[in-house]
């Protein structure tokens, strides 16, 4: 009789090549995945089978999907993404209008921010951030600095730095937006 586990797919030679790959040593994927080395090993080798969060946090740093280290196999997704084919969503003030694929590890936005919504909301996340304004002027706090980005400016940071969005102007600020949802890169 077979148990939920042992019906998995054989992920650990995936993860020993994502993790390779990536040219991460093992201590140093298994610290951003808050695992010891030794259990990373055995994740490794199959003799330990990973949880559901340990996949989700391993995808996540080896910039994959849970779906593919399992071996599945993506549909095809068409790349277009045509003018109003996604609406807009408003969510606490901000507008959000989908500018890329859905189900992908970068994310694409236009955002409408208005004056004064959520400028004292602090967000701190794994991942990297790109922004470039196109209307307006952008108050942009990332940790103790505080930059004015006025249209055609960018930025692009790590997501992990405690940051802040927020109109500077009363006319509000409409910016492209970029962000991921993985670790950002080692560089060291």
């Amino acid at each position: 009789m077979s148990t939920p586990a042992d019906e998995l797919p054989d992920v650990a030679p995936r993860l020993r090549e994502l993790r390779r790959r990536g040219r991460l040593t093992l201590e140093a994927a298994a610290l951003r995945a808050g695992l010891s080395a030794a259990h990373l090993s055995r994740l490794e080798t199959g003799a330990r089978q990973p949880s559901l969060p340990m996949l989700l946090s391993l995808s996540r740093i080896y910039g994959t999907t849970v779906s593919e280290l399992l071996g599945e196999m993506p549909p095809e997704r068409d790349p277009i993404i045509r003018a109003g084919s996604g609406g807009a969503v408003e969510s606490d003030g901000w507008t959000y209008h989908r500018t890329g694929g859905s189900g992908r590890a970068l994310q694409a936005l236009r955002l409408e921010v208005p004056y004064g919504a959520q400028g004292d909301l602090v967000r701190v996340h794994p991942g990297e951030e790109w922004l470039h304004v196109l209307q307006g002027r952008l108050r942009l706090t990332l940790g103790e600095a505080v930059h004015e980005l006025e249209p055609g400016d960018s930025a692009h940071f790590d997501s992990l730095t405690p940051h802040r969005i927020a109109a500077a102007t009363r006319a509000g600020v409409e910016l492209l937006f970029v962000h991921t949802l993985l670790q950002s890169p080692d560089l060291h």
